[in-house]
């Protein structure tokens, strides 16, 4: 089975001075290797398809057979880096806790070990019969997420 972390160095190494960043490396028993690369702005298939040949070039088909495939984190993919994270900052994200329970909230920010979220909740507020929305930040660290993807709303 081919080195994941050999591709995902070779990856890195091409990479680098670029907005391009690797996000995983996956290799099956029967070598089909899945490497997902992101951006801060955008990711075009150019660029996928120089990265698999440079990839490519370093490993050596005589010695071991492979297939590579090269691809985007598309929308709607979950996250997994930090990096993914911080481009998001601002925007809607659709976290799944580790409880179970979905959160569509706007991500205010990332730190190394959480989250801050923004949404509306309804809570019972003094003075009123009927509970009302309110706007709630919180934190929640990364061992109680158990998945975050960015949500696009099409209203």
């Amino acid at each position: 089975m081919t080195d994941t972390k050999k591709i995902i160095e070779t990856a890195r190494r091409h990479l680098e001075g670029t907005d391009l960043f690797v996000v995983e490396c996956t290799a099956t028993p029967g070598n089909e290797i899945e490497l997902t690369i992101d951006s801060d702005t955008s990711v075009g298939i150019d660029a996928c398809a120089e990265l698999s040949r440079a990839v490519e070039a370093e490993l050596d088909r005589e010695e071991e057979d492979f297939s590579l495939t090269v691809m985007s984190a598309g929308i709607g993919s979950e996250l997994r880096s930090l990096r993914q994270y911080r481009k998001l900052v601002g925007r809607s994200v659709e976290v799944l806790l580790t409880s179970g329970i979905k959160i569509l909230a706007k991500l205010d920010g990332v730190s190394e070990n959480d989250i801050t979220l923004s949404y509306e909740e309804k809570q019972a507020v003094e003075g009123k019969k009927k509970k009302q929305l309110v706007t709630v930040t919180r934190t929640y660290p990364f061992a109680e997420i158990k998945s975050t993807k960015e949500w696009l709303d099409f209203k």
